[in-house]
């Protein structure tokens, strides 16, 4: 067992909404040619059959507006192109026609192709040049926010592709179940009251005690008082505070401003950094629960089938889905102070969302019983054995 992981104590995931990997990650291709980025030459036909290369001039907010569309049947089309015949290809070629749809404007139906440069989301760029990057790690349904981070929290949707929110007579315990059952902490940290997900609703049913906010968040890293394993969620819309004051959306889900969607992650990683005890014993993931319609040149693959099946009334696309292949790639970094500098991850695993209660399975519950668990989550890839030997006494700084 690497030494890394054998101090481990705390595993925290951050989850963010609604960017694909070479809209967010793209252009450090150019920095690192191992990371499976863009070289400027990816393009898709938009409406008129012009083929429009992608380029670097996505903008914090202000351009994805409206919200590009990521139910079911749309990103079906952005990966298929409208190909509903039974021998069909993904392509990746059908972005731009889909998002044609939202205002029927061929100019800003092209924007749906521009990534960020580098040097406008430095937070998320650095951290993925200073820990490790994977380069296949796709949402685990080519759909929307619920079904997706149902993977995270539970290793299924339970055959739900859409934004359904109860979760009823559900044959799988969540993570945080399994880990209070077993005797560890665990803890679901929410932004506030006036924003938390959805997906709260179903875990919520199970285990009240685990949730806190965002502030506790920061004051338990501060005193080093962590639970074992940690989910945190950004904050979903722009409200008040309890003065009055004004809250902005940090999820970076679009038209929401992607540079409070950096310092939110910038702040998730100095309340661990800045306590040297805890820095040396935590691992943190960030990731995104699914692309948002944005476009990316990788075909998802196919993966094992999950047991459930989404009836055509569900999909909107007159077929079945079996949950047999994936979603589209999303940015996914992990951080810690023993994971090698300049790491990339491509080591023939395509990891997705059920890779996070499989690793901490893995990690706090050696020999849980996979009939308890769903097909994909029993195997899919898990990620602590990046973990190396070695503590590093070098990470970045940021300016909140």
């Amino acid at each position: 067992m690497p030494v890394g992981l054998d101090r481990l104590q705390h595993l925290v995931i951050l989850m963010m909404e609604n960017r694909s990997f070479d809209h967010m990650l793209g252009d450090l291709k150019a920095v690192d040619a191992r990371i499976d980025g863009l070289t400027g030459n990816e393009s898709n036909p938009d409406t008129t059959g012009a083929e429009i290369k992608v380029q670097p001039l996505a903008q914090y907010q202000g351009q994805l507006d409206p919200d590009p569309n990521h139910d079911f049947d749309a990103v079906d089309q952005q990966i298929f192109n409208g190909d509903t015949s039974p021998g069909r290809v993904a392509t990746m070629k059908g972005f731009i026609a889909n998002y044609f749809t939202q205002q029927k404007n061929v100019q800003h139906s092209q924007k749906i192709m521009y990534y960020f440069p580098r040097a406008k989301v430095k937070v998320l760029t650095t951290l993925a040049l200073e820990f490790a990057v994977f380069n296949r790690w796709f949402s685990s349904i080519p759909g929307p926010t619920l079904c997706n981070r149902a993977f995270a929290h539970y290793g299924t949707s339970f055959g739900q592709v859409g934004m359904d929110l109860f979760y009823l007579g559900v044959k799988f315990k969540s993570i945080y179940s399994r880990l209070i059952d077993a005797g560890h902490t665990t803890k679901l940290y929410y932004y506030d009251q006036v924003s938390s997900s959805l997906e709260v609703i179903n875990v919520l049913k199970d285990q009240p005690e685990i949730f806190a906010t965002f502030d506790q968040f920061l004051d338990d890293c501060k005193r080093g008082q962590l639970p074992q394993y940690s989910f945190i969620e950004p904050n979903y819309s722009d409200h008040a505070d309890a003065s009055g004051g004004a809250l902005i959306a940090s999820d970076q889900h679009p038209d929401h401003h992607v540079m409070e969607g950096e310092r939110f992650i910038a702040a998730v990683y100095s309340a661990i950094k800045n306590n040297p005890t805890l820095w040396e014993n935590t691992a943190l993931l960030i990731t995104y629960d699914e692309h948002g319609g944005i476009y990316d040149h990788v075909l998802p693959p196919g993966c094992p089938a999950d047991g459930f099946t989404a009836q055509p009334k569900d999909t909107k696309t007159d077929q079945p889905f079996h949950f047999d292949r994936l979603g589209v790639r999303v940015p996914a970094i992990l951080v810690s102070p023993w994971v090698a500098r300049n790491t990339v991850v491509d080591d023939g695993h395509n990891y997705e969302h059920a890779s996070i209660p499989a690793t901490v399975t893995q990690w706090l519950l050696k020999g849980f019983d996979d009939t308890q668990r769903s097909p994909r989550e029993a195997t899919a890839p898990t990620f602590l054995g990046l973990l190396t030997d070695t503590m590093r006494t070098d990470a970045p700084e940021f300016t909140l």
